[in-house]
């Protein structure tokens, strides 16, 4: 005679699983240009093509913009991005001898 195995009866155990831990984004920065009367239009749009990596259109455009209204939007970026790219657009421009300058908001 053959005797089933069964297995021992097992205690309900519930398993507390801890919460996924949420990712904290940083909140969205917009970068802003500002038009001053010294910096020259195509050191300009240089700047936000190799610092922003912006297309020479896009760059164009921003730059003109920043021109005619005295203020562009350029940019939404995390804020250490903002800080990291901004500074280096300053650092550019100041070695350059150009008083182009960009400001960060909270979008």
């Amino acid at each position: 005679m053959v005797v089933p195995v069964t297995a021992p009866p097992q205690p309900d155990i519930e398993l507390d699983t801890p919460p996924e831990a949420e990712t904290q984004l940083d909140p969205p920065y917009r970068v802003l240009i500002h038009n001053d009367d010294f910096t020259p239009m195509d050191f300009v749009t240089r700047v936000l093509v190799s610092v922003f990596e912006l297309s020479r259109m896009d760059a164009t455009r921003i730059m003109l913009t920043a021109h005619l209204r005295g203020l562009a939007y350029v940019m939404t970026l995390p804020l250490e991005e903002a800080k990291y790219r901004v500074g280096k657009a300053h650092g550019i421009a100041r070695a350059a001898g150009y008083p182009l300058t960009f400001s960060i908001e909270p979008e």
